[in-house]
């Protein structure tokens, strides 16, 4: 008998911790599209026949980006500086400079997320990037010196292509990218390119298209929030399990006063209530008057502390786009959620978020800038 009571107070503080577990709020982040600006600076190598310490050069880019997803973006930049060349001929060698802006436009891609899911917190990122562009080249005069300096025996077979004045060359471009998270606004991160153009960029004849390679280390600066962060609430209803263990361990009927009691209870018990937060067009801030009702949801949630809210935000179809309603009802729920907490200290863990954008109209008409609330 006693090593039965043993095992069920055992089963007893093993069903208490599961419920104590499960009572902890979870935390879901959640992504937000948004824009940043980049600043890099670094060295390029082109590709050629004499020393390598002989081709490298200065190398800068500045671009803008925005992330559509965890996983996709879109770049735009601008790389420029100098780049070389060399030939070896009669036994010397020539090397020469000239200057270049290339905008470029790069699809990019976030490995990190894609394989191992999105974490705002991550403190290594690595992407790969490609895209196109052109590379405007300018100030080749030291190539047209090379080729007067070379022997005029030499000199038909050196500098074949040689161009001067600007030249605008259409290129593309393959690359890796890491980032280093110091904060939710700002990291810092390496990137090496590829770049090609056509035959003619280095003034020489080779056959095959030009090359050049460039390293590049610099900051990013995010534009705005890049996540919100959200409660989800367990629906396992694991007080059940405990409190057939206390009847197995007491093993008494319950008494007909508790009874009584609980029915009396339950019969006082509020009735679930329903507000509607509305919004003025594309805002998701809270006007004076529909502060009321949030106050009322705050008020209900006091008097039974055991009840929770659910807050869904919603879009007008008729404005915007699908992607901009979809950000827009996340803010309005997140508006209601952050009062709740903010101003009459509701825990975060009784609040329920959610959002639907333009795809559920709940109202005809235009009155569907709204977030509703249901608490019981």
């Amino acid at each position: 008998m006693k090593i039965k009571k043993a095992l069920l107070s055992a089963l007893l503080v093993m069903g208490c911790t599961s419920v104590f577990a499960q009572e902890q709020p979870k935390v879901e982040n959640v992504f937000n599209p948004h824009w940043y600006v980049q600043a890099q600076i670094g060295g390029q190598y082109t590709l050629g026949e004499i020393g390598f310490g002989d081709l490298v050069s200065p190398n800068a880019q500045v671009g803008v980006g925005y992330n559509f997803s965890p996983v996709v973006g879109l770049r735009g930049s601008v790389n420029f500086w100098q780049s070389k060349a060399g030939i070896t001929t009669a036994g010397k060698e020539y090397d020469w400079k000239w200057n270049y802006v290339a905008p470029h436009a790069d699809v990019v891609l976030n490995l990190s997320n894609l394989f191992c899911g999105y974490n705002p917190n991550r403190i290594f990122n690595f992407s790969v990037l490609g895209g196109i562009g052109a590379n405007i080249g300018f100030g080749n005069d030291e190539a047209a010196d090379v080729k007067a300096a070379i022997p005029e025996a030499n000199r038909s077979e050196s500098l074949v292509y040689l161009w001067d004045g600007s030249k605008i060359r259409l290129g593309g471009r393959l690359g890796v990218a890491a980032d280093f998270r110091l904060s939710d606004k700002v990291s810092v991160g390496l990137e090496v390119q590829a770049n090609t153009l056509n035959d003619h960029y280095n003034s020489k004849k080779a056959g095959n298209a030009d090359w050049y390679f460039n390293a590049l280390a610099g900051v990013k600066i995010n534009l705005g929030k890049t996540h919100t962060t959200r409660a989800v609430t367990s629906a396992a209803p694991v007080e059940r399990v405990v409190e057939r263990v206390v009847e197995k361990v007491v093993e008494k009927p319950v008494p007909a006063p508790a009874v009584k009691e609980e029915t009396q209870a339950v019969a006082k018990k509020e009735e679930a209530i329903r507000r509607d937060i509305f919004f003025t067009i594309s805002a998701n801030k809270i006007s004076a008057a529909e502060q009321v009702k949030v106050k009322e949801i705050a008020d209900y949630m006091k008097r039974n502390p055991g009840s929770k809210v659910t807050i869904t935000g919603y879009a007008d179809k008729g404005t915007g786009n699908a992607a901009i309603n979809k950000r827009i009802s996340v803010k309005r729920a997140q508006a209601v959620a952050d009062m709740l907490v903010n101003t009459y200290g509701i825990s975060f863990s009784r609040i329920v978020t959610d959002s639907k954008g333009d795809t559920v109209q709940p109202y005809k008409g235009d009155k569907n800038r709204v977030s509703i609330c249901v608490a019981e």
